[in-house]
């Protein structure tokens, strides 16, 4: 039988030999991800300050993060559309899917704030709102939810403004991988392949037929069909986000007007209605409808 003694932890773990101790010279771990940038980038301004305004600040400074890598791989993975790499595309996408599903569970953490602790600080946010995240609104843009007026939202922040202006007049991910299609046999009419992309995407019925075949045909090569299915599952992991977004809003603030002057969770539900790829649904009720020979 053991002894109490026996099943006490070890009081200190030695470190390995091997384990580096002296970073004069070399690159250490904080050194490497800029922590005395990153780790002091976090200024509260409520006087006096607020225990809970650091949970709001990290909350959106990480998800500003996210958005910055959720950028990065979209945008490579259109690039990689354009050069016939679906595989590797597919891969980008992938982690998007990841990063989606961790900003929606991100929502739980802000749940914490109660509508007493926000209402203490949230007079020191001024004008500044979400609505006004431009890595947001490259994303969608980058989807198809493209809206001209959005640029005036960052007249005042040139980089923004550049980086928005260019995205509204290059092809979406959807264009990319449509022009994949028409490149690949499939039947893409010419006025989708040869449209305004700086126009926000519209259902185009013609393009059922297109998605019905590659859900039914036995023929199907695998990464078409996958690449479908990813589609939906990003404007899904969309939803369930702007959802969380909704109810985290209605429960920390009910129906006030939003710091930046939108309607607040009247405005957040308008933006339950948007979609990115409408085909991709609106196949599914045609699937199985036709009698194979």
């Amino acid at each position: 039988m053991k002894t109490p003694k026996d099943l006490s932890p070890q009081s200190v773990r030695q470190i390995e030999d091997t384990v580096r101790t002296d970073f004069r010279h070399a690159m250490s771990y904080g050194g490497y991800l800029d922590l005395d940038r990153l780790l002091t980038a976090q200024h509260p301004l409520s006087e006096p300050e607020h225990h809970d305004e650091l949970l709001f600040i990290i909350q959106h400074q990480t998800s500003e993060l996210w958005l910055k890598l959720v950028l990065h791989e979209l945008l490579e993975a259109r690039r990689l559309l354009d050069a016939e790499n679906l595989g590797k595309a597919l891969k980008c996408i992938a982690r998007v899917k990841a990063i989606q599903r961790t900003m929606t569970e991100q929502w739980s953490v802000l749940g914490t704030l109660t509508p007493r602790e926000y209402a203490e600080f949230r007079g020191f946010l001024g004008s500044s709102s979400g609505f006004q995240s431009y890595q947001y609104r490259c994303v969608e843009f980058l989807l198809g939810n493209k809206n001209p007026g959005m640029l005036r939202v960052f007249e005042s922040d040139p980089k923004a403004h550049a980086l928005l202006s260019t995205l509204l007049d290059e092809p979406t991910l959807y264009d990319a991988f449509l022009a994949l299609l028409g490149r690949a046999g499939y039947d893409i009419p010419a006025e989708v392949l040869e449209r305004d992309v700086s126009e926000p995407w519209t259902f185009h019925e013609n393009l059922v037929p297109v998605f019905q075949k590659i859900y039914e045909s036995d023929n199907t090569p695998w990464g078409l069909y996958e690449a479908c299915e990813d589609f939906v599952d990003i404007e899904d992991n969309f939803h369930a986000w702007r959802f969380r977004h909704l109810r985290a809003v209605q429960r920390t603030i009910g129906f006030k007007v939003g710091t930046g002057g939108s309607s607040g969770v009247d405005f957040l539900k308008r933006a339950l209605d948007l979609t990115f790829f409408p085909e991709l649904y609106a196949v599914r009720t045609e699937i199985g409808s036709t009698q194979r020979p």
